[in-house]
């Protein structure tokens, strides 16, 4: 059913997380935003901030873009083509943005380049948020999402869970510094990364 995908489910509870770390006013760089049902939602709740939605799947950014026209909303823009590892991001700056499950459904490359480019894009003192399932080197991870990196690698070796260490290091290359780590439902976790 439409209001039983994981983006409606997982809709709410990120959106609370957000309204504690998002910036007073300024733009959202939202990347790999699917069929927008996230972009929309924050958008109503957080009308003060002008959203950039972008996705490379041709058929993501036209159903984001019906569901935006639907919405009537004037503080979301036109989804962008946008792939991490491309050379086509955005000139402009951006004060925050956000990456909901995509780092585990990508090869790790991905995940450099979401690092490397943004470091280029946000502001000073601006949030960079990711949401989904990781691995935490001290904390046992749930059986659930043991078997569900099992499956992503059968389906692409270069997919599966990363660890947030590992994520750390690789973020502080390019300036940032990991400000929290909060566990979410259904074994997922937000993660906060700020550029200083």
């Amino acid at each position: 059913m439409p209001n039983d995908t994981p983006a409606e489910r997982n809709k709410t509870p990120i959106n609370n997380i957000l309204n504690s770390i998002l910036p007073e006013t300024g733009s959202v760089l939202e990347i790999a935003s699917g069929n927008g049902t996230h972009v929309v939602f924050f958008a109503e709740h957080f009308p003060h901030l002008t959203w950039q939605p972008s996705d490379p799947d041709a058929g993501a950014r036209k159903c984001a873009n019906g569901k935006i026209k639907l919405s009537g909303l004037q503080n979301v823009r036109e989804p962008l083509n946008l792939d991490v590892q491309g050379s086509l991001w955005p000139e402009t700056s951006f004060s925050a943005l956000i990456c909901i499950n995509m780092v585990h459904i990508s090869p790790w490359e991905s995940t450099t380049a979401l690092f490397k480019r943004a470091g280029s894009t946000l502001v000073r003192g601006s949030p960079l948020f990711l949401y989904g399932p990781y691995i935490q080197t001290e904390v046992p991870t749930a059986p659930t999402n043991l078997a569900f990196d099992e499956s992503l690698k059968q389906r692409n070796p270069l997919w599966g869970l990363r660890n947030v260490h590992e994520m750390s290091l690789e973020a502080a290359k390019y300036g940032f510094l990991l400000e929290n780590v909060i566990e979410m439902p259904a074994n997922n976790l937000s993660i906060l990364f700020r550029l200083p």
